[in-house]
């Protein structure tokens, strides 16, 4: 079983090659690693080039990460897919290992938990997820995406990231995914990524504000409905998911 890790990246010349050694180290042997530029202006495809286990290499200018996510999902062969910021890394060297051992035929999904880090590697902060259940979403769950990973068949049949979505398209689609199209899906209770804190949807009440009014589009868009209450306190506190 292939699994397709995708790795977006522009002007990531200080974060990537950490990223790029992380997937090299992994010990799934069955692995293709595809990276999506954004027509970087520093070295960061110098940086790509210099390692043999990356399959693909695309350096061209998207429409935001969003396109840049279908344009890995489109160049993508594995059977499995998952995505790793250009910042951030896998917890271990066994990470898709632990990915594929909890695939099998009833599996269309698996996710796990993160840890945020500081650019020195310390953790600031822990996303603990816990296993899917129905309308969990509209209560202000969701899985941590960089740990979500999917079977390309599922991609295929429902469709890729709306790019229309600034910073909740990975929202979104998780959404249309699990509690629209009720795939099945296993939670994994181990950390699998370190993912880098202060990015734009991590980043300060604003952006929490900005999350919440495009995840309250995706619900209407969806035909899903929520308890504003409780989504809007678990988002905005992040009780149940971080501590």
């Amino acid at each position: 079983m292939k699994i397709s890790v995708i790795t977006i990246s522009y002007n990531s010349s200080t974060t990537i090659k950490k990223t790029l050694k992380s997937v090299q180290k992994q010990t799934y042997p069955n692995i293709e690693h595809i990276i999506i530029d954004g027509k970087s202006t520093d070295n960061t495809i110098q940086i790509c080039n210099d390692f043999n286990h990356i399959s693909k290499i695309i350096s061209e200018s998207d429409m935001g990460v969003y396109d840049a996510f279908n344009k890995g999902l489109k160049l993508a062969s594995g059977e499995i897919i998952g995505f790793l910021n250009s910042d951030d890394v896998f917890y271990d060297k066994h990470s898709l290992k632990k990915i594929s051992e909890k695939f099998d035929e009833q599996t269309d999904c698996v996710f796990a938990n993160l840890d945020y880090v500081n650019k020195k590697g310390k953790v600031v902060r822990k996303w603990r997820s816990k296993p899917y259940k129905r309308n969990a979403f509209s209560k202000g769950w969701m899985p941590a995406h960089p740990t979500f990973y999917c079977r390309k068949s599922i991609y295929d049949e429902l469709g890729g990231y709306d790019d229309s979505f600034e910073i909740a398209g990975d929202f979104e689609l998780m959404l249309r995914f699990l509690e629209k199209n009720n795939i099945r899906s296993k939670f994994i209770d181990q950390t699998l990524v370190k993912m880098m804190a202060g990015g734009i949807s991590n980043n300060g009440i604003s952006s929490k504000v900005k999350i919440i009014k495009e995840e309250k589009r995706a619900f209407k868009q969806n035909k899903i409905g929520f308890s504003f209450f409780q989504y809007f306190f678990n988002k905005v506190f992040k009780i149940k998911e971080f501590f």
